[in-house]
């Protein structure tokens, strides 16, 4: 009698359940953005979020949607480190699946997934450290303002817009960023491994590819979305889980609510200095 009962519950189910991929969006600028530090991606924001993903119930895969322009290779290296350590504790394979951008520092979270994706039309690469800013002293000549620094170590006030560049600093800022590009050069090979088509410097020069062109160079594993090639890796009945979707700077300024004048100014300000970080690639 219980035998023929079982015959029509659905066990089959339950012995084979649908695979779950977690979702996890790595989409802005790494590192605090603004001057109150709004925004942008961090590895203290993204820390309990990247735990939830590889917690999921029947988890079979992460897939990371990167979408960056870079930024801090602090917060890119910390951010990386992490999806790392879980996808070996747990047992659990990452893959990344770039939109728009993956450069410089978001290359560096895509190559944190064990195998890469593009939309051919994506940008990939810019492995590369980049200063910019701006120099004010002829500007504040010409209005009259004199320019008074005090400090105890003669390194404190290096690279001040407002006074001349001193060759010895520039020879200082230069060598800080060959290091960081040195470790950034070693994390791509060692995640990579024996995909790059070549390990020479052509492909560390801070140089951009499409997502078509950085297949053929080894920087990415394939072309193709996510939903499609993880249902095809795991099946039709794959489900996904989205986690954490949260807004840009710019989209909570303007649904602000009861913010203050002087808040919502500052998190513009933001908005216009991540803006201004994806401009670089024509977005």
């Amino acid at each position: 009698m219980i035998d023929a009962f079982l015959k029509f519950l659905p066990l089959k189910r339950f012995r084979n359940p649908d695979p779950v991929v977690s979702v996890l969006r790595l989409h802005g600028v790494i590192g605090r953005m603004g001057p109150i530090g709004s925004g942008g991606l961090t590895h203290s924001g993204l820390e309990k979020t990247i735990e939830k993903a590889f917690s999921t119930k029947r988890l079979k895969a992460v897939a990371l949607s990167v979408n960056s322009p870079g930024g801090s290779p602090v917060q890119s290296s910390l951010i990386a480190g992490h999806i790392r350590a879980l996808s070996t504790e747990k047992d659990i394979p990452v893959y990344a699946f770039v939109e728009d951008v993956a450069a410089s520092g978001g290359y560096w979270l895509a190559c944190a997934a064990d195998e890469i994706f593009a939309d051919e039309n994506s940008i990939i690469g810019s492995i590369g450290v980049i200063s910019s800013g701006f120099g004010f002293v002829e500007a504040i000549k010409k209005i009259g303002v004199e320019r008074r620094v005090h400090s105890a170590g003669k390194s404190k006030a290096i690279l001040d817009p407002f006074q001349s560049e001193k060759p010895e600093e520039v020879k200082k800022l230069t060598s800080l960023q060959n290091e960081i590009h040195e470790s950034f050069k070693n994390y791509v090979k060692g995640r990579r491994g024996g995909k790059l088509e070549s390990e020479g410097e052509e492909l560390f020069e801070g140089d951009i590819w499409t997502g078509k062109s950085a297949e053929e160079l080894g920087l990415i594993d394939g072309l193709g979305d996510l939903r499609t090639v993880m249902k095809k890796r795991l099946g039709e009945k794959t489900k996904f889980k989205l986690v954490g979707n949260k807004p840009s700077p710019l989209k909570r300024f303007l649904g602000g609510g009861e913010t203050r004048l002087y808040q919502k100014t500052l998190v513009l300000f933001s908005a216009l200095e991540e803006w201004s970080v994806w401009k670089r690639f024509g977005l």
